[in-house]
Order: structure tokens, then C-alpha cells, then sequence
């Protein structure tokens, strides 16, 4: 078995990413059980954020090369979590960026990953080295670190706490705090734009045409696309993250987790391991609860599931090629695969938004994810359909309600008219 490098590389390339590597399990195992306690969830965070890069070829590896040399600066040197970085500690990481050790430098590019002759595994390559130095006339040079280079590391780094952000990991962004403080912030505003923005959701002509394509598609390929369309509502109504409903180790989603409270004769979808750690319980709508019967029914099942109801949430539609579930088809889908089938219903969404005539919303829509679903249907909840914030809080599973107060959203017209309307005393025509 080949050698290990000085620092592990964390991340494969997209065919290779989610579908995990020994080598890098056991290392960020080991984290965890050393004091890192959400070494594990950070991984799946920025495994996750990466692979939506995966049809960007240069994004990736820009985005994997700084995850790694931030993430191997907070678990290795630092012994930090990525929600304790500050300011000052970001500023500790750019002077390691710009002074690494010497035995981390390499001068000429080496694949991140081999396969290893031996185990048929996929190894870290003992000659990969996290920063990358230059040659003159064949003589290393002293490493440096440009300007334009450390402005890239840290908006990438920005990016990525914007994410994190979104998925609710944390509520603060410092390699963005860090650049307004820079040197760079009277020449270039990092700002985040946007575009940029976790908390980005579709309109409402933009979900009309997500869920009037998953309906179409679920009509045309029911084999096939009554499972998005279940999975799609799913998300939107119960505003569930895609890690919530697919399988994972120590957890594979079931039937019974819908569940009819008896005090108030509503269903709900709990959610045993949530953020966290944390557990909610979120209340079915009419429709989703119609919804639920519809996908049940199309599996054969009975309209609704009993408390023991062990079947699986999303089923095959082919038995699993590899991994532990290797030949099963009643088995849950991963987030791979439940992610790909959302993109899907997505992407042809937008195509049909720019055959219709709408180009800027099929651009926007196809810039959009599984995780911006989420953060549709907290947004319709509020500012469309009404609910109370302290009713989507506890649905969205916030710890704050300031958290949630960042769905509020209104327009110029709307706050403008509320102005003039409002009285001078409500109680004044009262005789």
C-alpha cells in the first residue's frame, strides 16, 4: 500500500467524490473522535458544496484546492472548528498561506488521488502537496503568494461560508469580514452580490414551472419521475434539507417517520437527526398530506403508513451496483442520486421557462438547487402564505428567529402602500 502524503488531500474528483475513500474517512473519524466533534458534518458540507461545482471544471479545482488547504490549517494546525473562526484567526490562516512550511511546497503538479496497485483503493498520492511552488531555469523558487492569489483563496473561502451560512452551520462569514478590513477593500469590494447568496429561492413563475414539470414528468415516465415529484413537494412543504431524506450511515429515511398526531389530527414528517443533532417534527399540508397518498399509492401501498412502517422513503429503480446495500433494490437513495434527480426536474424546468419566453428566469432558475427548495418554501410561508415566523422557526428548525427573519422579504410598492395607508389613531373614528 502506497505512502502517505504529509497532509492528506480531502477531496476526489466529481465521479469520485460522494461516493467516499477509506483514507479520508478514517482521517476525519479520527478528527472527531479527538475533539473535532463536527469534523464529520464539515466534510459533508463542503463535500456537497464542492460537488455542485461538478460541471465546472476549473471552479472545481480551484474550490477543492482551497477547501483543502483551509480545512487541513483548522483540523490539523489549528485544532479549530470552522464555526470558531474569527476574523483574527483568519488572518493567522493567510500568514500560514503565505509562509506554509517547506515540506507542503511542491514544484510541479501531482494527481491528488492514485489508484493503488494492492487494495484496488483509491490512495492519497504521497508526492501530492498541498501548495504548489515555481521553478526558474530549474531552480525553486522562494515561494510567494500574490495578491490576486490571496484575494481569490479568501472570496473562494467567502463563498464557502456563504453556504454554510444558508445551511444554518453558522451565522457568521470571516474570511468576508476579513477582506472588508483588507487592504483589498478600497480597491475591490468583496461584497457578496446576490447571485451569491444562499438564501436565493425561486419565484413564484419559477416554482410554477418546477412543479408543473415534475407533475408533467411524473405523468409522461411515472417509473421514473413519480419519485422526484413526491421528493420535490417533499422538500418544498416541510422545507427539509436533502440530507434529511436521503441515506447515509446510521440513517436510512422510512415510511413511519410520517406520523398522525392524535391531539390534532395532523400528520407530520419527523426528522430524528436534524442539525445539530437536533429532532423536529413538521406539519403536513393538505396538499402534501394528498401528495404522500398519491406516491404511496403509485408504490402499492396503503394510502397511509402505520407507526411501524419500515419501507423505504426513496426506493431504487435499480438494485444498488456497490456499497454496503450492493444488490438491494427496496434500498434508500444517497444524496448523490437524490440531488441528481432534483437537478434534473430543475434543469428541464428552466428549459421550458425559455421556450415560453421567460430567458432571465430560466438563467436564474438554472443557477438553483436542491437546497434552494428549502429556502423556497420558508420564503412562500412567509411572505405569501402568511404563517406566523414563529411557526416556520420551529418547522425550519432554527435556533433563532432572527435566522428566519432574513425569509422576510418585500417590495418597494408593497412598503410604500402600508405606509400611506397607515393611520394617524386607529381608535380616532370611535365614538
Amino acid at each position: 500500500m502506497m505512502d502517505k502524503p504529509p497532509v492528506l488531500p480531502l477531496f476526489d474528483s466529481p465521479e469520485h467524490l460522494m461516493l467516499g475513500n477509506v483514507q479520508i474517512n478514517q482521517h476525519i473519524t479520527e478528527l472527531s473522535v479527538n475533539g473535532l466533534d463536527d469534523a464529520g458534518l464539515i466534510y459533508q458540507h463542503a463535500c456537497e458544496w464542492l460537488f455542485e461545482q461538478k460541471h465546472h471544471e476549473n471552479n472545481y479545482k480551484s474550490y477543492r484546492s482551497e477547501l483543502t488547504s483551509f480545512l487541513h490549517w483548522c483540523f490539523d494546525v489549528a485544532k479549530l472548528s470552522l464555526a470558531d473562526i474569527d476574523r483574527k484567526k483568519m488572518a493567522a490562516y493567510v500568514d500560514y498561506c503565505q509562509h506554509p512550511p517547506q515540506e507542503l511546497i511542491a514544484f510541479c503538479n501531482q494527481a491528488q488521488f492514485k489508484l493503488d496497485k494492492v487494495s484496488q483503493l483509491r490512495l492519497a498520492n504521497p508526492k501530492w502537496r498541498p501548495f504548489l511552488g515555481k521553478k526558474r531555469d530549474g531552480i525553486e523558487q522562494v515561494y510567494q503568494l500574490s495578491d490576486n492569489a490571496l484575494k481569490t483563496k479568501l472570496a473562494i473561502l467567502s463563498s464557502f461560508y456563504s453556504y454554510l451560512i444558508g445551511e444554518e452551520y453558522c451565522e457568521r462569514n470571516p474570511a468576508q469580514i476579513w477582506l472588508n478590513y483588507s487592504k483589498f477593500s478600497r480597491r475591490s469590494k468583496f461584497k457578496l452580490n446576490s447571485e451569491e447568496e444562499n438564501l436565493l429561492s425561486f419565484t413564484e413563475l419559477q416554482w410554477s414551472y418546477v412543479i408543473a414539470t415534475a407533475q408533467k414528468l411524473a405523468a409522461e415516465q411515472p417509473s421514473i419521475h413519480q419519485r422526484s415529484l413526491f421528493l420535490i413537494r417533499l422538500l418544498y412543504s416541510c422545507y427539509l434539507r436533502i440530507s434529511e431524506v436521503s441515506a447515509r450511515v446510521g440513517y436510512s429515511p422510512v415510511m413511519g417517520q410520517f406520523k398522525l398526531n392524535q391531539q390534532t389530527g395532523i400528520w407530520s414528517f419527523y426528522v430524528p437527526i436534524s442539525k445539530g443533532g437536533k429532532s423536529r417534527s413538521i406539519p403536513l399540508s393538505k396538499a402534501m398530506l394528498q401528495g404522500l397518498i398519491d406516491y404511496r399509492r403509485f408504490l402499492g401501498l396503503a394510502d397511509l403508513p402505520m407507526p411501524n412502517d419500515t419501507s423505504p422513503l426513496f426506493i431504487r429503480h435499480r438494485a444498488a451496483g456497490h456499497g454496503r446495500e450492493v444488490g438491494e433494490l427496496n434500498a434508500n437513495l444517497g444524496i448523490r442520486q437524490l440531488r441528481d434527480d432534483v437537478e434534473f426536474v430543475i434543469q428541464t424546468a428552466a428549459q421550458m421557462a425559455l421556450k415560453d419566453g421567460f430567458s432571465q428566469d430560466s438563467i436564474q432558475m438554472a443557477k438553483l438547487t436542491a437546497h434552494n427548495i428549502r429556502h423556497t418554501g420558508i420564503t412562500h410561508d412567509i411572505n405569501l402564505n402568511g404563517r406566523p415566523l414563529s411557526h416556520v422557526q420551529a418547522d425550519a428548525g432554527h435556533e433563532s428567529i432572527d435566522t428566519t427573519s432574513q425569509y422576510l422579504h418585500t417590495s418597494q410598492v408593497e412598503r410604500h402602500q402600508t405606509a400611506f395607508s397607515k393611520p394617524m389613531d386607529r381608535l380616532g373614528d370611535i365614538d
